[in-house]
């Protein structure tokens, strides 16, 4: 059984904890941790005993005020602490606690707390990792001043580090060292960071608008300085960036990032001590893509803009993850926006919105930004809390402008500076800011599911009128039954959703431009359906709604292709030219389906027309813009939009439609794609910039479609070149070749995959690209592929990096062989999450999300999903992440099944 924590029986802590000191010692069998808790009894709780939470803590000592405790002074089990009284009398309101535990980091599978990789000792202590640490009430709304005092061999680990300033530091002995931290302002725990490692660093400085100067550097892995300018770099532009458009500057004299190849996450925003994972850290050409050096940028300005929306003000309880969260990714988009181009920033966060989180809102795991219950914390860091709740704010970005929203952002830090607080205090601050009534708003907080948006227009020329009705529906998600099955209400009631739109004329002229800057207005849904009238439009026009995707909603308009056509040409709005070139796509993909992916019949002329078109314009004006839009929609997007139609969803028959549409769009554009590569070829050394990057970007999608050409063909023209560019002098293009070769049945891609692995085996970052090419190929047998690399003297299953590279790249990136008809797919699935639940049950329960859609296909696979299912569910001492996910998968979700516990 799981027990359930609920955000109804939120109350505030019974103790505060203003100070912590802690002393840890590093020692080759253990590591000592000494904490001096300041306590505080909170005059705004509910009184009663000291809590204070603590897993897999060997209790030493244990005294109050000076005084050793007894046994009966205190009770401790596997997970908590609690203080009850001292010799029978009632605790002080104020005391100070002294605690001593051991802690075993080298055996810290879970990388969760205080763990210990290969070049020494890190922390990772969100969302519930500090109590593997030491005693402490492990809850984000308890935020005490920091110290920290480490000790180590100073041989083995020449670098100890903790969050805020150096204070002190000595040696100890002949071999000892120790350094002492402290940490200005109040934090959670969960923003406490420790490094004791022998690491390479790059330092730098940042001279702040107020004139401070903030010391900079990046701990690396010895012999990876030459990976890292770029990550300094990007922390520089970030904190200019941060500056200039919120007004923020760094608070502290130091700002570290340490590299660590050992990482749950992506990166961890630990104040003024980001632990990151080597994936968004290191870069060189040779070694790294263009989309590495782009989600460096964002990575690394991610985590630094969380010093103030996450750490300055953070999260009252866990329930208001998306507080810091969303808001944190719409910081990084716009930073992305105005770095590189905004409009692919755009497309390209739209796309990805569909592959994981549109799937998520359909499926056993539905919930909104702020759920109302959670079994495991560590499940909810989720597309839904990031990308979703970065929507949500997207949309009071665009309901109130850019100047009400910069005013609101001032308002939030200024009333809540150094406090915990909740999604309604970030929303008050925009609606007070604005003078928009947010309320009901506030809806898209509690709602799950993904809305339907239906449009209908008409053109009155005898008037010059154009009415558009909008209409809204949201159909129930499992979320709601599991409310239902806690007996907690559901809210109702229509969503505000703020609906972009322009009206294109049929010469491409925005009819609105008079009126609306850019042509657009931003029109206000707030009813279940509403009617919207504009005169003085001088022809019929094509509207182009939800421009810059306005709300994270399934738009059902039945336009026509020319319609979509039309778009595709002359829509000022560029995420809407590629929107309609994704529904034109998606709509001749899904006749491909219908049609059984067989011969050509189902593919339109006006398509092959609409895509030469793009090829066109890319070679002469935006290739960045071509390539993103001559990219297909994803085979899950595709088996999301069958799912939505009540459809069985077809995986095989998806892919041959999708592969059937490419190779005949080779075959007719072959000359275009021959001159697009031709055209496009490098003429200045490599460089991670905007013009570079869309040129290789449309370069190697036309060489990708080249490859689908007939055999002849192949091997006379497309492979040599294939072959060559396995050698080029940047990594985006050699990944490129080598992708596609994968893809291929021919005796050049054992060649190629052997020659890179030979190459690059050293440089863990680049094998994990060789894992992902291989878990993602289309060819046949790839499952069993998968299952031998596994084996390989290159996969470690406890580092998370190469899981997901192959595992999860697999489960997640190759839905045809996946959700394969012989079940292998969830057969090897199934083996790694039960071989990792025990050690790493984060990354396990991560894997396990890929089975959330197996209802949605044909009862052969189905059963081989629940036999798996059922299989993992089954096994002994199931850790709780992985047990939460697949009982929701089988519908057996944890609401129904256990008590209630306070959050």
């Amino acid at each position: 059984m799981l027990d359930t924590i609920y955000l109804k029986d939120y109350a505030p802590p019974a103790w505060l904890i203003d100070k912590l000191d802690l002393h840890v010692a590093i020692h080759e069998e253990y590591t000592e941790v000494r904490g001096m808790l300041a306590c505080r009894r909170n005059p705004a709780g509910p009184g009663g005993e000291l809590v204070l939470d603590g897993e897999e803590l060997a209790l030493q000592e244990l005294s109050l005020g000076g005084t050793a405790l007894v046994d009966s002074d205190y009770t401790l089990d596997d997970d908590t602490l609690c203080i009850r009284a001292v010799r029978g009398a009632a605790l002080p309101d104020h005391f100070t606690l002294e605690t001593r535990v051991r802690i075993d980091p080298d055996s810290n599978t879970q990388l969760s707390g205080l763990y210990r990789s290969r070049d020494g000792y890190f922390s990772q202590c969100e969302a519930q990792g500090f109590r593997r640490i030491s005693f402490f009430p492990d809850r984000p709304d308890i935020m005490a001043r920091f110290s920290c005092t480490i000790e180590a061999e100073r041989q083995d680990f020449p670098q100890l580090l903790s969050n805020g300033n150096l204070v002190a530091s000595g040696t100890l002995g002949n071999t000892r060292h120790w350094a002492r931290w402290e940490d200005p302002y109040a934090k959670p725990c969960y923003l406490f960071a420790l490094v004791a490692a022998k690491l390479d660093m790059l330092e730098d400085s940042f001279v702040t608008r107020s004139g401070r100067v903030v010391r900079l550097a990046v701990y690396v892995e010895p012999g990876k300085l030459d990976q890292c300018g770029h990550a300094m770099s990007a922390l520089k532009k970030s904190m200019s960036w941060d500056e200039q458009r919120f007004g923020l500057e760094m608070d502290l004299d130091h700002y570290m990032i340490v590299a660590v190849g050992d990482f749950n996450m992506g990166a961890m925003e630990n104040k003024g001590l980001n632990i990151f994972n080597t994936k968004y850290v290191l870069a060189r050409p040779d070694t790294a893509t263009d989309s590495d050096y782009q989600n460096i940028d964002r990575v690394i300005a991610h985590e630094y803009f969380h010093n103030w929306t996450g750490n300055r003000v953070t999260c009252r309880d866990w329930f208001q993850l998306s507080l810091k969260e969303g808001l944190t990714v719409f910081r990084d988009q716009e930073f992305s926006a105005d770095t590189h181009s905004s409009a692919v920033t755009r497309i390209q966060s739209v796309r990805q919105l569909r592959i994981a989180q549109f799937p998520e809102d359909a499926g056993p795991m539905a919930h909104p930004i702020r759920p109302v219950s959670y079994a495991e914390i560590n499940n909810f860091y989720t597309a839904t809390v990031y990308e979703k709740g970065a929507e949500v704010v997207r949309m009071i970005h665009t309901l109130i402008g850019r100047d009400a929203f910069r005013h609101g952002m001032d308002l939030y830090f200024q009333r809540h500076d150094g406090q915990a607080v909740t999604c309604e205090d970030f929303v008050a601050a925009m609606q007070d800011a604005s003078g928009l009534d947010l309320s009901q708003f506030r809806r898209w907080y509690s709602r799950a599911g993904t809305p339907h948006l239906k449009a209908e227009g008409c053109y009155d020329a005898a008037v010059q009128r154009y009415t558009l009705t909008l209409s809204q529906s949201l159909a129930p998600t499992a979320y709601e039954q599991r409310l239902q099955d806690a007996g907690l209400a559901i809210e109702e009631g229509p969503l505000h959703i703020p609906v972009a739109l322009g009206l294109v004329l049929p010469d491409g002229s925005d009819a609105l431009e008079r009126e609306y800057p850019a042509g657009t207005c931003v029109l206000s849904l707030t009813e279940s359906t509403q009617r919207f009238v504009f005169d003085h439009i001088p022809a019929e026009p094509v509207a182009s709604v939800l421009r810059g995707f306005s709300a994270p909603v399934h738009l059902d308009f039945p336009q026509s292709d020319a319609e979509l056509a039309h778009l595709m040409a002359y829509d000022s709005d560029a995420c809407n030219r590629w929107e309609a070139g994704q529904r034109l796509a998606s709509r001749v993909l899904l006749a491909g389906v219908a049609a059984g992916g067989q011969d050509t019949a189902w593919i339109p002329e006006s398509f092959v027309a609409a895509v030469d078109r793009v090829l066109d314009d890319g070679m002469r004006h935006d290739a960045a813009l071509a390539a993103e839009a001559l990219i297909l929609p994803a085979e899950q997007v595709l088996a999301e939009e069958m799912a939505g139609r009540g459809q069985i969803i077809d995986p095989e028959a998806i892919h041959r439609s999708r592969l059937t549409l490419r190779h005949h769009l080779a075959a007719r554009l072959r000359d275009k794609f021959e001159a697009a590569w031709q055209a496009l070829a490098p003429s200045s050394p490599y460089a991670p910039d905007g013009l570079q990057v869309g040129r290789r970007a449309l370069r190697n999608l036309a060489l990708g479609y080249l490859a689908e050409s007939d055999e002849a063909y192949l091997k006379g023209h497309v492979m040599p070149r294939l072959m060559a560019q396995c050698n080029a002098d940047n990594m985006t293009d050699v990944i490129a070749a080598l992708g596609t070769l994968a893809n291929l049945d021919v005796a050049e891609r054992t060649t190629a995959l052997a020659d890179f692995y030979t190459r690059w085996q050293d440089e863990a970052l680049v094998v994990d690209k060789w894992l992902q090419v291989q878990a993602t190929s289309r060819l046949p047998g790839t499952a069993m592929r998968v299952r031998a690399l596994m084996g390989h003297g290159a996969f470690d299953i406890k580092n998370p990096n190469k899981v997901y590279a192959l595992v999860r790249a697999f489960c997640a990136a190759n839905p045809r062989h996946f959700h394969g008809a012989d079940g292998e797919g969830y057969r090897l699935a199934a083996d790694v999450i039960l071989q990792l639940q025990a050690m790493n049950p984060q990354v396990a329960a991560r894997i396990a999300r890929a089975f959330d859609r197996w209802r949605q296909f044909d009862s052969e696979r189905q059963s081989h999903a629940r036999t798996q299912l059922e299989r993992i569910q089954g096994s002994t001492n199931l850790a709780r992440d992985v047990a939460e996910v697949v009982g929701n998968a089988l519908g057996k979700g944890n609401a129904e099944q256990v008590p209630n516990r306070s959050g």
